[in-house]
């Protein structure tokens, strides 16, 4: 079985202080992974007007996302003016393209896209990825790969990551490997959907604490799924406070034989492969507040 690692890098925060440690971390398993970078403003704190969101609290309180984010993280786009991450942070970029992971785009304003794309139009879309591709290329190149922040979207985006020639993108949660197709139309960029729970889904549920959150994404991860699991891990959560968790599961996978690398790598495996082509849709996933973009009905 082929785990594949997604790193969503969300803040500022978490790209200076989580994206060095799990390198260090990853080049002490010997492990690549998959970079998705927030480029734009950090306007975490606005992420607060969730507050009415069905399940929002409640998550809150189980992760306890002050002491994961910080309270100067949690005050940008409210108290403070929200810095912009790739200015700040390219070294950091570079750091991670220069010892061989793929870097790709999650998006310009976390909170924006988060909080928005579904509901918008084609110009707002356009706009805010070309602000995103702008600012990744002036750091590290052109970008191997996209993955919505909070898995959140639109078939606008579907159109351009076609018209980028992306050779894949995941920006879904589901089961395998699809051609997404969304309002009557079949898009040719597969999705490559997150098929593992996140920490912050199972952190408190059920009495999971932080010792036996590896055990429980172990052994979702040994349950047979056409071309591997793709595993969604945050530079806020592994690579600051929750690296041993990161560290006792990559000793974990490796003990069972399991291959742990990059995207690019499982997609690799997809060469000649026709995949199915299944609808976008909105469905609930267990741990996390609102409805995300799922792999739907084959059709």
């Amino acid at each position: 079985m082929r785990v594949a690692l997604k790193v969503d890098v969300d803040t500022l925060r978490g790209t200076l202080e989580g994206v060095p440690a799990l390198l260090r971390l990853l080049d002490r398993h010997q492990v690549r992974a998959t970079f998705l970078w927030s480029l734009g403003p950090d306007h975490t704190g606005r992420a607060l007007r969730r507050i009415f969101r069905r399940g929002f609290l409640r998550k809150v309180s189980r992760t306890s996302v002050l002491s994961h984010y910080g309270l100067k993280t949690l005050m940008y786009g409210v108290l403070l003016p929200g810095p912009i991450i790739a200015e700040q942070a390219a070294e950091v970029l570079r750091q991670a393209v220069a010892e061989g992971h793929e870097s790709g785009i999650h998006c310009y304003d976390h909170v924006a896209w988060q909080d928005y794309v579904a509901q918008k139009g084609e110009v707002w879309t356009r706009a805010v990825l070309q602000k995103a591709l702008a600012l990744h290329e002036a750091v590290v190149g052109p970008p191997t790969t996209h993955g919505s922040a909070g898995w959140q979207l639109n078939s606008h985006l579907l159109e351009v990551e076609e018209e980028w020639g992306l050779p894949y993108a995941s920006d879904t949660r589901g089961s395998h490997p699809f051609l997404p197709v969304m309002e009557g139309r079949t898009f040719r960029c597969p999705q490559m959907p997150t098929t593992l729970p996140t920490l912050d889904e199972i952190l408190g549920v059920d009495g999971v604490g932080v010792e036996q959150l590896h055990e429980r994404v172990l052994q979702e991860s040994r349950r047979e799924v056409s071309f591997g699991h793709v595993y969604t891990l945050h530079a806020e959560l592994e690579g600051m406070k929750l690296l041993p968790v990161l560290d006792r599961l990559l000793t974990a996978w490796r003990a069972e034989g399991m291959r742990v690398g990059t995207m690019a790598e499982s997609h690799g495996d997809l060469f000649g492969v026709t995949l199915p082509r299944h609808r976008v849709e909105w469905g609930e996933v267990a741990g996390r507040s609102g409805l995300l973009a799922v792999q739907g009905v084959a059709c």
